[in-house]
């Protein structure tokens, strides 16, 4: 499924019920980061987490994240992709392979 389909379907829902007019990007940023905390809730106990629960959760984050886009007019696949390329100047494979430190400290 493209980015454009999954737009059109997150546009209808929203324009049906009229909660375009909470839609501001202070609100879907606080959203984002709400179900966030309910996708590591899934983990609190057990580190593999109910997978169920899980894929719901990731896509109420996936959601917001798509809203917020719109919102922003930017394609999220082209957002990760440029900054992809700017993590890929941070973290140099030579520097980087198979260790965690931030890249400050590489």
């Amino acid at each position: 499924m493209d980015t454009e389909q999954v737009f059109a379907g997150l546009r209808k829902f929203a324009q049906v019920r009229d909660w375009e007019q909470f839609h501001s990007r202070e609100n879907l940023a606080k959203s984002i980061g709400i179900e966030a905390a309910e996708l590591l809730e899934c983990f609190q106990w057990n580190a593999r987490g109910d997978e169920e629960q899980v894929r719901l959760e990731l896509a109420d984050v996936l959601t917001y994240c798509y809203f917020l886009a719109m919102k922003l007019d930017v394609d999220p696949g082209t957002i990760v992709l440029e900054k992809l390329a700017l993590t890929e100047k941070k973290y140099p494979v030579n520097k980087a392979f198979g260790k965690s430190e931030k890249y400050d400290r590489l």
